[in-house]
């Protein structure tokens, strides 16, 4: 599969393509297996020999066990999959979002109920505008 880079050229946005369905398809599935409580149990016992039954690249465990859910959105998680971590660990998904836009819960709510992030700024990373 050939990437289509021009969606690579959005500035704080991953398109979740084809591509990233691809690589990302083991992490989520591992992220669905988290709607089962006795997965949930075992994940959060041990971590790590959860994720070693899993066909995910290093880089993912990685991700995922640092909580990093921008490195785990750019290997190929998608938000709604990734969403079953942030809800075994207990925390909202305004939370998790929060963390992922380097805001305090706080900032991301108030800037989300006026209206989101302005369209104003840079919309191009490599034309800089």
């Amino acid at each position: 599969m050939v990437e289509n880079s021009e969606f690579d050229d959005i500035p704080g946005t991953t398109v979740f393509t084809a591509v990233r369905s691809h690589e990302g398809f083991h992490l989520n599935q591992f992220c669905m297996s988290l709607m089962k409580p006795e997965n949930r149990l075992r994940f959060k016992d041990n971590e790590r020999v959860y994720l070693d039954e899993w066909a995910m690249t290093e880089e993912q465990k990685q991700a995922v066990m640092r909580r990093d859910y921008n490195a785990m959105i750019a290997l190929g998680g998608n938000i709604y999959f990734l969403a079953k971590i942030f809800s075994s660990d207990g925390i909202s998904f305004q939370v998790a979002a929060a963390s992922m836009t380097d805001m305090s819960n706080e900032e991301y709510a108030a800037m989300m109920l006026h209206g989101g992030r302005s369209p104003e700024g840079v919309r191009s990373i490599k034309d800089h505008r």
